[in-house]
């Protein structure tokens, strides 16, 4: 191997981690040239393309397409509701009524697209300013920029490097939520862990909060897929060899690694615009239905993180390609790279769990420069979907959810059941051991919206 390869785990996980091929996964990783040293997982790993899902790959002037994956700025974003949780204001009828709207106001599933309700946005300015594009046309405030991970908008994009194939369906997609694991959550925060800093995030026990989990859709998929395909062919001028296709890897400075550089960060400032036009599309509605109820609603942006690109960043003085999949960026206190609001705490990072166990809101410590201030973005699964859809019966299933109200019924979404998913707080807990995060909220499902 070409660099050391690190597993954070706690032992109890290890046995998991050897039903798939994540671990393989891992050292091919550390076989890539031009890299510095360790290859890091986090404690949710497993299988993914390429680098496994949890992974994080730093290039000394090396980019892998692969190793940020198909859906590039997949991420999470947590807004506040301005108001408490009541149980009599929000009871069960009423949280299926808000789901029956929101499936109505934003399209869900493999399929979900508009037909041409964006048309009248510029998908090239989307491409190129991202949040800041839906600024200009009343979809997002100034607060949403500033609370948005680079301000909604990476430098570098171009349209011109998307391939036609890749844009086609991008504009039908945006402020769309998509399949698998994307998700949105109206959620209560049941603890705090840390009082100083949940005030500086604006959380505070019993509050009704929002959370989306959506990424760039088919433009990042098919961004993916061609640049993998242009790599490839071409490895061998520049000497690498890769133990996996999926791995296809080139310097920055060759034509093809600059090319992929600029298609991804469009495909991120589209992933932006995604969220953020899905958070204009639940504010209207929210605040809307709640007035009709008599009760003001105030829908605030915490924070939108994303778990899935590459960006140039400095690591000990030095500037290096950091390379997140499956992992978010978690910069500590301190940080010259925090957004201004949270210089003092370090920026919130967000560990969805499952559809019944909730989430948490971190904080990246000092210690995590040792991960490239990367943490966990999930719990990650402990099965595969087809196992799930084959082992998790419909009595358990229901049983685990409890009184968590959701959109679609157990065969469309057996797989993205509980126990699909590893131990959330088993995989918090190994972090926070090894002193590179702390807690400092916990949030609680209350209504979760899946596509098919």
């Amino acid at each position: 191997m070409q660099a050391d390869a690190v597993f954070y785990a706690k032992e109890e996980m290890l046995p998991q981690v050897t039903k798939d091929r994540s671990l393989l996964q891992l050292m091919q990783t550390a076989m890539l040239p031009r890299l510095l040293s360790p290859v890091v997982a986090m404690p949710d790993m497993h299988e993914g393309y390429g680098i496994p899902v949890g992974g994080i790959m730093v290039g000394d002037g090396l980019v892998s397409a692969g190793c940020v994956g198909m859906d590039i700025n997949c991420g999470v974003r947590l807004l506040t509701t301005g108001l408490e949780y009541d149980p009599k204001i929000f009871s069960r009828e009423v949280l299926l009524e808000l789901v029956l709207i929101l499936e109505r106001a934003i399209p869900i599933g493999l399929g979900g697209e508009y037909t041409s309700e964006h048309s009248h946005l510029a998908l090239d300015k989307i491409v190129f300013d991202g949040v800041k594009h839906l600024a200009s046309a009343g979809y997002a405030t100034d607060e949403d920029i500033e609370h948005t991970e680079e301000e909604g908008r990476i430098t570098g994009a171009a349209v011109i490097a998307l391939s036609d194939r890749a844009l086609k369906r991008a504009r039908l997609q945006l402020g769309t939520l998509g399949s698998g694991n994307h998700f949105m959550e109206l959620e209560r925060v049941s603890h705090i862990f840390e009082p100083e800093i949940a005030k500086t995030f604006g959380l505070h026990e019993n509050q009704l909060c929002f959370m989306i989990h959506s990424g760039s859709r088919a433009l990042g998929h098919q961004t993916c897929l061609d640049y993998v395909g242009k790599f490839f062919p071409k490895e061998h001028e520049w000497g690498i060899e890769v133990p996996n296709r999926e791995l296809a890897s080139l310097p920055v400075e060759t034509k093809e690694g600059a090319d992929y550089l600029s298609a991804m960060h469009g495909a991120i400032n589209f992933a932006f615009a995604n969220r953020q036009m899905m958070t204009h599309k639940f504010r209207s509605m929210f605040t809307g239905f709640m007035k009709s109820k008599g009760i003001a609603a105030d829908v605030r942006l915490v924070y939108d993180v994303a778990h899935n690109s590459a960006k140039w960043e400095m690591h000990r003085d030095k500037r290096v390609l950091v390379h997140r999949k499956g992992a978010t960026r978690a910069l500590p206190a301190g940080h010259p790279d925090n957004p201004k609001q949270f210089a003092r705490t370090g920026h919130p990072a967000f560990v969805p769990g499952n559809m019944a166990t909730g989430s948490y809101v971190l904080v990246g410590t000092p210690e995590a420069v040792k991960t490239y201030y990367s943490v966990n973005h999930g719990a990650g699964r402990a099965m595969s979907r087809t196992e799930a859809k084959q082992t998790i019966s419909k009595q358990e299933f229901e049983k685990e959810m409890g009184e968590v109200v959701y959109n679609k019924p157990f065969r469309v979404i057996s797989d993205e059941a509980p126990a699909a998913y590893k131990d959330l707080d088993l995989v918090i807990r190994t972090l926070e051991e090894a002193g590179i995060t702390k807690r400092v909220a916990r949030l609680v499902p209350l209504a979760v919206i899946k596509g098919d």
